[in-house]
């Protein structure tokens, strides 16, 4: 009977997890709603463990947990559930903006740019500056080493005439 009662309580145990991991990933789902529906990494809003420990009730320790090492199947691919948290800057008109959001404003700028005379880090956060999004240089040059991007002087392409 001991071994029967320690069975129940691991399927218990089981089933309470499961149950956690549910309402945990409908809370990121309805957080992240358009990004759900879009697909674009730009839609996602900005999300701390906080966020979802606050609607849920449970402690941020169990949000952590919950979500760690933990992966979703959507229809544009398979994502981390860590994917989906991310830090966010108040732009001036006093909305939340993704750092993902202006990561991918950074790349577009970065893309856009004239290759033989490549932006620096202040002009590309003038750049961003102009579009609303009000980052520290510093912050600028840290989001453009996540992307991989790499500095002025070594994006310079050489232009022969």
């Amino acid at each position: 009977s001991d071994k029967i009662n320690k069975a129940h309580l691991f399927i218990s145990l089981v089933k309470e997890r499961q149950e956690t991991m549910i309402i945990v990933m409908s809370k990121i789902l309805q957080f992240q709603r358009k990004f759900f529906l879009t697909g674009e990494e730009s839609d996602l809003m900005p999300m701390v463990l906080r966020n979802i420990a606050d609607v849920t009730g449970f402690d941020v320790s169990t949000i952590s947990r919950v979500t760690n090492s933990k992966y979703v199947q959507t229809e544009y691919g398979i994502f981390s559930l860590k994917f989906f948290f991310s830090e966010g800057v108040v732009n001036e008109e006093g909305d939340v903006i993704s750092n993902r959001s202006i990561m991918k404003q950074l790349e577009d700028i970065v893309n856009n740019e004239d290759k033989s005379n490549p932006l620096s880090d202040d002009q590309i956060t003038a750049e961003l500056k102009k579009l609303g999004m009000n980052i520290a240089r510093r912050t600028t040059a840290k989001y453009r080493e996540n992307l991989n991007i790499p500095p002025k002087h070594l994006r310079k392409m050489i232009t022969k005439s």
